[in-house]
């Protein structure tokens, strides 16, 4: 099943797509099988997605929604889905990993220098919201503050969050309404699917990627070009 969401790029990097080389339909249920089955992982089941056009507003009152307009049903009921409606496969985070989510740009930025570097990095997810979701280890969200602090980057103002303990994040191939698919960026492998980085070996270039993405867009359009 490791062809399972098939392959597409995005930039030079390479990104999971519809696929046309994709011979089996890939479902809600089969997507949580693999991910419990196969890498152990816990994940919950949602109604499908509406068409909302504000994804990052979500009526749980998050400021950053990782899982916009999705959330766990109770006892798995369909509640409000339609016949023939796909449902959501949603990661709860905090278990096995967190994640921290970044805007898109900064995160391709700092993947392709962490990869440069030789640093390993975990699973990436590429929801369809214009943010990557990259995969550490457990306890990430709590300790973000101090991790920051230790850094140097505590009095920054950094568009980057982690999602832990009593969260959830949309996981492959649930659609998010209006925008489409979340697709992996990178796969979860044998290597990493059970011990995912430590927050702390990539927080350092991710800050500095959203801290310079930042000054780019405040700079005025003279300067920036």
């Amino acid at each position: 099943m490791d062809n399972l969401f098939g392959e597409l790029r995005l930039g030079h990097l390479r990104l999971a797509p519809l696929g046309a080389r994709r011979r089996t339909k890939v479902t809600a249920s089969l997507a949580a099988a693999e991910y419990t089955g196969r890498w152990g992982w816990t994940v919950a089941t949602g109604d499908a997605a509406g068409s909302a056009t504000a994804p990052t507003r979500c009526p749980c009152g998050a400021h950053r929604c990782a899982a916009p307009g999705l959330h766990p049903v109770p006892d798995g009921s369909s509640r409000g889905r339609t016949a023939g409606t796909e449902g959501s496969v949603l990661f709860a985070t905090g278990r096995a990993f967190d994640v921290l989510d970044v805007p898109e740009q900064a995160g391709l930025q700092a993947l392709v220098r962490l990869e440069r570097m030789g640093t390993q990095v975990g699973p990436v997810l590429a929801p369809p919201t214009g943010r990557l979701q990259f995969l550490v280890a457990a306890g990430a969200a709590r300790r973000l503050p101090d991790l920051l602090y230790r850094m140097g980057w505590d009095d920054a103002s950094l568009d980057l969050t982690c999602h832990g303990e009593g969260s959830y994040v949309a996981a492959p191939p649930t659609v998010l309404g209006g925008l489409g698919p979340v697709r992996w960026l990178r796969r979860p492998t044998r290597d990493n699917a059970g011990c995912p980085p430590e927050a702390r070996l990539l927080l350092g270039t991710l800050a500095y990627a959203c801290h310079r993405s930042r000054e780019r867009t405040a700079e005025p359009a003279w300067m920036a070009s």
